[in-house]
């Protein structure tokens, strides 16, 4: 098997194609030659990467036949490279040229051999039906004379063993989409969907041999591999011939490796009548149909790394099991990953495991193999990305691995790096969910275009974010947009202290480190940096010097991971910061401000999340909007020592206002409204919250109100019904004793959320405003507010 392995760790295809598009545009001689053969490899490649990424054991024929033909791809690369050489036209040319028509000869015969047709059917331990095949294929043949492509045509399948490695951690899928294939008898469309290198085609081809699956439809199974560029003429003549059998019954056509709805619906136009299982890496099916593929447990996780690379279940002794265990939690429990380097670590010692250990911890490429097996495999469900939305993937890297996004601060960094508004910056990121990239912790109220995005969190797969690092980091380090640390160090990395003797070009800067003093900083120059994220687990802080020259700086972003609010120091910086829209401030003491405090004119968002807030909004001394004239969005969350409000109704440009789970705030002050601009009012659970001001009620731009959780609010303010813009009140787990007669007046009031206990008293509305709409909430606890 190794030797299989080699022959594709170069991924030569890739490499032959690079060389013959610059032949083809360089060497007038060989023009003609280059570009059929350009076609020729495109046509072919993804049936080899399918059977490169399977991680199957081919028979010793199988993988003789594959040598000569990569050795014949081997040849082809070399003369490009002699070619190329020749940088003047010379009888070398022409003798280059004779040999390239020969190679040509050799890969076309190879080709319309139909050898990559039956390694294929055996990697995905597919028995096929020669004769019918054959009379197939030589039907297309006569159709398609020019070139041949190989991935769709595995047809109907028998049932052979497995071997250990392709059955860990199957279980469980299979049963759960059979679960749905028996539950759902008439729903047409079943759906596999998970990230890339998950086990999806694995799991696809267990089920086309399972014997419940063949039982339900007959043994009529038809499994084809669709790809990124589907040759529908061989995939629809394929569905033609496996449907009109003159067999009248319900069948089964897998559809696997499927990249767009607009493939999956030219394919379904085929299909009409039986039961297709689309397999993609998005979510191309109905939810309640589609399987999400789980990763690997980890003792799962393990059996198979140890398979790979013992050819047991686990360590042999004395080998160490820790240094197992580390490269084990690495994968995270990604098939691929583990098959990979599980397979590279094979019969190797100690010493290399530890290397591979260190290299893994930094986000990197564990070996060439690893790099081209898995971040290149992975790195192709970037490709049919929109290119501002693979920007914002990229962008992920920027956060600590295993913790979860707070979706405000990644949509926050989206929308003032690449100048998009908050309502595409949300799309961006439901794509991304549904390519697998992300994963959104969905809160009840997820998308309510009033909450906010602070309510909401988004993890990314390990592996992913490796893959974003791996691929940010392919420059100089001066010249990256994003400069990443990958994981917490007592420093900043060496390599730049090494590189500062020049400006950086980032325009992302993240750092991840323990307690910093003013000397454990160097200098850097960061001119072009518009983002800064600040990681840290510490007591005290000062914040790095070389802020002050950030000037285009627009987004700062510091959390402290560790257990008590941290102690800033070197806020001074915060003088050449003009250009400064969105703070985010998370577990630190909050400064206080004085009439002497430096202004931020640009900030309009600033979010305090699990700060000590030392009494900063309860200044009367000084006007606090000289500090923050532009703030539209304030929120305050888990602030347990936010005692009053009395200075933020000073800022009277808000839009947005939140205070949740703030246990000790008593009341809102009565020059509440203040607030004109105010929509939206948040003040989710503030238990000690006894009563509104009536002054509330003199807010002529409020859309929305949540005062849920606030269990000790008994009644709203009697003219709350002048509130005439009003389209939503939240009020779950609120002890109201009733409604003042005047919110019969609400007449933009749309949606009210509420519980039981107060049910009726909204229906009573209801007969005065019919348009609205009672939603019952259900009961709902969430710790997503603890650390990881």
């Amino acid at each position: 098997m190794a030797s299989f392995i080699d022959l594709f760790a170069g991924d030569i295809t890739t490499q032959l194609l690079k060389l013959l598009v610059m032949v083809a545009n360089t060497v007038y001689s060989c023009k003609g030659i280059a570009e059929r053969l350009i076609t020729m490899i495109r046509d072919v490649q993804p049936t080899i990467k399918e059977i490169q990424y399977s991680g199957v054991e081919l028979s010793n024929h199988r993988q003789t036949q594959l040598r000569g033909f990569f050795e014949i791809l081997e040849k082809a690369r070399k003369l490009c490279e002699k070619v190329l050489r020749c940088r003047r036209w010379n009888l070398k040319h022409v003798y280059h040229a004779n040999k390239m028509k020969d190679l040509e000869k050799n890969i076309s015969r190879f080709l319309n051999s139909q050898i990559l047709l039956f390694v294929l059917a055996e990697v995905c331990h597919l028995r096929v039906n020669g004769d019918r095949i054959e009379r197939n294929m030589d039907r297309l043949l006569s159709e398609r004379n020019d070139s041949l492509s190989f991935p769709e045509t595995v047809m109907e399948i028998e049932t052979v063993s497995d071997p250990p490695i392709q059955m860990v951690g199957l279980d469980l899928g299979k049963r759960k989409v059979k679960e749905m294939m028996f539950k759902f008898t008439d729903t047409y469309l079943f759906g596999i969907s998970g990230m890339s290198g998950s086990g999806k085609t694995t799991l696809a081809i267990e089920l086309s041999r399972d014997d419940d699956v063949r039982g339900l439809f007959k043994n009529k199974v038809l499994f084809l591999i669709v790809s990124r560029s589907p040759n529908f003429e061989s995939l629809e003549f394929c569905i033609r011939e496996f449907l009109n059998d003159g067999v009248q019954q319900r069948k089964l056509v897998i559809l696997d490796d499927v990249w767009t709805r607009e493939s999956l619906d030219k394919l379904l136009s085929k299909i009409r009548g039986s039961t297709t299982l689309v397999v993609s890496r998005s979510k191309l099916a109905d939810p309640r149909t589609t399987y999400n593929v789980e990763l690997l447990k980890e003792d799962e996780a393990m059996s198979l790394l140890c398979l790979c690379a013992f050819d047991h279940k686990s360590p042999p002794s004395p080998f160490n099991k820790n240094l197992v265990k580390q490269v084990v939690d690495e994968c995270k429990g990604l098939p691929l990953s583990l098959k990979v380097l599980g397979a590279s670590l094979k019969n190797k010692p100690e010493r290399y495991w530890e290397g591979v250990v260190k290299r893994l911890l930094r986000g990197e490429a564990a070996d060439e193999t690893h790099e081209s097996r898995v971040f290149a495999h992975m790195e192709e469900s970037l490709e049919n990305l929109e290119p501002k939305i693979r920007e914002c993937f990229l962008d992920m890297g920027a956060f600590p691995e295993d913790k979860k996004i707070p979706l405000y601060v990644l949509t926050n960094v989206w929308v003032e790096r690449h100048d998009i508004d908050e309502e595409t910056a949300f799309s961006f990121v439901l794509r991304l969910a549904d390519k697998n990239l992300l994963t959104i912790v969905k809160n009840p109220r997820f998308g309510d275009m009033h909450i906010g995005y602070y309510d909401v969190f988004v993890t990314q797969h390990d592996v992913l974010r490796d893959l974003a690092l791996h691929i940010s980091n392919r420059v100089d380090v001066n010249r990256r947009e994003r400069l990443l640390m990958p994981k917490r160090e007592p420093t900043l990395p060496r390599e730049w202290e090494k590189n500062n003797d020049e400006p950086f070009d980032a325009k992302i800067v993240s750092l991840h480190t323990g307690e910093m003093h003013e000397m454990d900083w160097f200098d850097m120059d960061l001119p072009k940096a518009e983002v800064l994220i600040l990681n840290f687990s510490s007591d005290n802080y000062v914040l790095p010097p070389f802020i002050g020259k950030m000037s285009r700086l627009r987004v700062l972003v510091i959390i402290n991971n560790g257990m008590s609010p941290a102690r800033l120091h070197g806020f001074s910086i915060f003088a050449n910061l003009a250009k400064l829209r969105s703070l985010w401030l998370e577990r630190v003491h909050v400064p206080e401000f004085t009439s002497s405090t430096i202004p931020l004119k640009q900030l309009h968002k600033m979010h305090l999340i699990f700060c000590k807030v030392n009494n900063s909004f309860d200044q009367t001394s000084f006007d606090i909007s000289q500090i923050f004239p532009s703030l539209s969005d304030l929120a305050i969350d888990h602030c347990d020592d936010l005692l009053e409000l009395n200075s933020i109704f000073g800022i009277t440009s808000l839009n947005s206002l939140s205070i949740t789970n703030c246990p000790r705030i008593l009341e809102l002050p009565k020059n509440l409204s203040n607030l004109q601009s105010l929509e939206r009012l948040r003040l989710y659970a503030c238990p000690e919250l006894i009563s509104l001001p009536v002054e509330i009620c003199e807010l002529p731009c409020l859309k929305y109100v949540d005062i849920s959780q606030c269990i000790s609010l008994i009644s709203l303010p009697e003219k709350f019904g002048k509130l005439r813009t009003l389209e939503k009140i939240d009020m779950r787990e609120c002890s109201l004793l009733g409604l003042p007669s005047s919110v019969a007046a609400l007449v933009s009031l749309r949606h009210v959320i509420c519980d039981e206990e107060t049910l009726s008293m909204w229906e009573m509305v209801k007969k005065v405003v019919p348009e609205l709409c009672i939603e019952v909430a259900k009961k709902y606890v969430t710790l997503d507010w603890l650390d990881d």
